[in-house]
């Protein structure tokens, strides 16, 4: 039988995604809009393309979101369960967590925060001609100083974890996905908090058990930040990034159904404009991510940055790389500028913030 029928799918979305505030205050970081779908969305795509029918949902913060949007699954041709954390339990922690719903004899587990293009039937193959009790997908970085890195010597097999450091010794990272035989996870430790690149991944290479590495240098972006969230919407857009959910070509732009586009507006570098979202004349949107209901009037700029449900950008304003919260209303010829974050229901009134003297 092919390993993918015999896998479960388990995706880790509890996390609160602080670093997406004040966004994640009404919704949890993998259901927030991404080119236009639920970031989840594409994520269950892909795994519904590699073969596996049967998802775990790990859910915690705002957990009843997730089961009202996807519900059982069918209308994406899945089956999906969901797990609801109690308390925080960490990464090994949520899996063994979800081992009562797990069916098959391996399973395949993602974090819910990551944008990947690998081919997860590969993964699946390496896991199953090398017999291994776990297999790490490990994508190559132009730059891996900023994460763990992950050696393998020359058959594949993983030798170490290692912390990040300046010098790192290899450009191999782990990219959070793993394949696991269902024993390995019946042994980690049950009801506590557990992390699997500290606890779990260690303790198996001290056992010898058979850890190896499905490298690559795929598409891959951690989607925690408003920057990478920004890249990752734009790169789904441009086709940079892969995703079955998305139909037809893709572009410089996504303008979705009932959004309104004036004449003379420029929408490039893979803006999204939600549904029933507005963009006035003459405004100039580059690589912006407008949700539902936004509004962004005649003559204004934004760039590299997030425009929340139903919030509104003022005449002439400028907001570049900048999150602007659900409802908030920035007044005319305001200027919000690198990194700048505006909470839910805020109002700026014309001209309030500027970073210039300029009229």
């Amino acid at each position: 039988m092919a390993i993918e029928k015999t896998t479960d799918a388990v995706v880790l979305v509890g996390g609160q995604g602080t670093r997406l505030r004040p966004l994640t205050l009404s919704a949890p970081k993998p259901m927030l809009p991404t080119a236009g779908l639920p970031f989840l969305q594409h994520l269950l795509a892909r795994i519904g393309a590699a073969g596996i029918t049967h998802v775990v949902l790990g859910t915690s913060f705002k957990a009843e979101v997730f089961e009202e949007y996807f519900g059982d699954g069918s209308k994406l041709g899945l089956e999906i369960d969901y797990v609801t954390e109690t308390e925080p339990l960490g990464t090994g922690g949520g899996i063994r967590n979800v081992l009562p719903k797990l069916r098959g004899d391996h399973a395949m587990v993602f974090n819910g925060d990551v944008l990947g293009g690998t081919d997860l039937g590969a993964i699946l193959d390496t896991h199953r001609n090398r017999d291994a009790d776990v297999t790490l997908h490990l994508v190559r970085v132009g730059d891996p100083r900023a994460f763990g890195c992950v050696p393998t010597d020359a058959d594949g097999r993983v030798t170490a974890f290692l912390e990040k450091t300046q010098d790192p010794p290899t450009d191999q990272i782990n990219a959070g996905c793993y394949v696991f035989k269902r024993e390995i996870i019946e042994r980690i430790p049950e009801g506590r908090p557990v992390s699997v690149e500290r606890e779990v991944f260690p303790s198996l290479l001290a056992e010898d058990a058979r850890v190896y590495g499905h490298v690559d240098s795929s598409y891959w972006r951690d989607m925690g930040t408003p920057e990478d969230f920004v890249r990752g919407s734009a790169d789904l857009v441009r086709g940079i990034a892969p995703s079955p959910a998305l139909d037809g070509p893709r572009g410089e732009s996504l303008v979705h159904p009932g959004a309104g586009v004036a004449p003379g507006a420029l929408l490039i570098g893979g803006t999204v404009v939600g549904r029933g979202a507005e963009v006035g004349a003459g405004a100039r949107l580059d690589g912006a991510v407008l949700f539902d209901g936004a509004v962004v009037e005649a003559g204004a700029t934004v760039e590299r940055s997030i425009i929340g449900f139903g919030a509104r950008i003022g005449p002439r304003a400028l907001v570049r790389d900048a999150v602007i919260g659900d409802g908030a209303d920035i007044g005319a010829r305001c200027e919000l500028l690198r990194g700048a974050r505006v909470w839910p229901g805020v109002t700026l009134p014309d001209g309030g913030v500027r970073f210039s003297t300029d009229v």
